[in-house]
């Protein structure tokens, strides 16, 4: 009796953990049964690396199953993606990386974010690949014999000039980061390092058959199916995801991503400083508007912070300030050197901004030859009013009551009072007066007018 209850027993734990593994395995590694996902399309910068931060902090913070991190990059800024594949080696949650939707890519930067995610995975249509590093300004130098290892190849690098040097350098560093990558996720190696040194690109199922990623999805459910059961390396210790049906939550950008995602623009930015610099100019030549400053300078704030973010040549900065002071400068005192000079230093300093140009981080020509033609256009603009101004007769001021008639009120000795366009003034005078006597302005000093006597012929002209 007690063996056919023992059997009993042990039959219907063998059923319940047959009907539902994956709840059993959910509940063993203590994870919420959810799978949360981050959407990354566009240039890889500053917001996207703010945008899989807070992802990862959410999937950390909730303790889900896993993060999808779903791409469709033309890759990026190197220190933006640096820092996404910390934040992803770092994890506490397992983050699944895929290239979708079909017609999607992940080149340059996003090839090393998806080689540093726990599982890599594609959907049908989407390629990956093309890992050169843009910013080495050129193709890897070619030495004797085609090769670029070897002794030769040492030997040819120490009498190369500087700027192979650098390039080499800087390949060197990219191949040693792809390839301590593929051996961390047990990826293909290899192909990693052609891909940067070749910018080679595979799609989907070449990427399957080279072992450069982990299985080829068409859609997020099937994505969760294949993922199941496969084991990932988490914080040094083997877990089995468990994340078949289970539901997904996309995770939205703030409005703060995607202000940073406008504004990290170098063109934006730039035209950012010009509204911020042109504000306050206003402001300061028509106190009281008010309206000019504030939006200056919010302007000017917000284009300093988008080139904090990004990796900037201080020195071209420097030369862009410095030729749109001196087009302010040209505005309000009109030369020719002033203003030619102002042009040649913004359009330099453009030219010297970005240290690095990644995928749609380029500084536009359009753009800054536009921004450089309306500067010295409003400089040249305000220039010929002020021009204008200083030929027009003084209508204000002491220049302006020069020469003005006025009658004497009352006098004694060498000073009185006059009317001068229905106003009485205190006044000196160097000859005797009278009181009715008819006088003119010769200057004014203070809120006292010096007066002389005004001579008038027979005809009524005034000698």
């Amino acid at each position: 009796m007690k063996l056919a209850r023992a059997v009993l027993l042990a039959a219907a734990f063998v059923a319940a953990a047959a009907v539902c593994p994956s709840s059993a395995t959910g509940e063993a590694n203590g994870r919420e049964k959810i799978v949360l996902r981050v959407e990354i399309g566009g240039a890889i910068g500053p917001a996207s690396a703010r945008q899989l931060e807070e992802a990862l902090a959410v999937a950390a913070d909730r303790n889900v199953q896993a993060l999808i991190l779903q791409m469709d990059t033309p890759g990026g800024l190197v220190t933006s993606m640096r820092e996404m594949i910390a934040g992803i080696l770092a994890s506490p949650v397992p983050v699944i990386g895929y290239v979708a939707p079909a017609g999607g890519h992940a080149a340059s930067a996003g090839t090393y974010i998806l080689y540093a995610t726990h599982l890599a995975a594609m959907a049908p249509g989407t390629n990956l690949g093309a890992a050169t590093p843009i910013e080495m300004g050129g193709p890897l130098p070619s030495f004797p014999g085609g090769k670029n290892d070897g002794p030769e190849a040492d030997k040819d690098k120490k009498n190369a000039p500087a700027g192979d040097a650098m390039i080499a350098k800087a390949t060197n560093d990219a191949v040693a980061l792809i390839r301590s990558l593929a051996e961390l996720r047990g990826r293909n190696a290899e192909w990693g390092e052609k891909a940067v040194r070749e910018a080679a690109s595979l799609s989907a199922g070449a990427a399957l058959q080279e072992h450069v990623i982990d299985f080829v999805a068409r859609d997020t459910t099937e994505l969760l199916q294949l993922a199941d059961g496969r084991t990932v390396e988490i914080a040094g210790k083997k877990e089995a995801l468990a994340t078949k049906g289970l539901p997904v939550e996309t995770l939205e950008p703030g409005w703060l991503i995607r202000l940073l995602a406008v504004i990290t623009d170098p063109n934006i930015a730039v035209i950012l400083m010009l509204v911020g610099v042109y504000g306050l100019v206003f402001e300061f030549t028509s106190p009281g508007a008010v309206a000019p400053g504030v939006i200056g300078t919010i302007s000017l704030l917000l284009g300093l912070y988008a080139l904090n973010l990004l990796p900037i040549s201080y020195a071209g900065l420097a030369l862009m300030l410095l030729g749109i002071i001196f087009l302010v400068v040209e505005a309000f005192n009109p030369t020719v050197v002033l203003g030619l000079g102002g042009v040649a230093a913004f359009l330099l300093g453009a030219a010297m901004l970005l240290r690095i140009e990644g995928p749609g981080f380029e500084m536009s020509w359009a753009v800054i030859g536009t921004a450089a033609v309306l500067t010295l256009g409003l400089a040249l603009l305000t220039g010929s009013y002020l021009w204008a101004a200083r030929k027009n007769v003084p209508r204000v001021g002491a220049q302006a009551m020069q020469g003005l008639p006025a009658e004497v009120l009352d006098w004694q000795g060498s000073e009185g009072h006059v009317l001068v366009r229905g106003e009485r003034w205190r006044a000196k005078a160097d000859e005797p007066l009278a009181v009715g006597d008819s006088v003119e302005v010769a200057d004014v000093r203070g809120l006292v007018l010096r007066i002389r006597r005004r001579n008038v012929r027979s005809d009524g002209a005034r000698q």
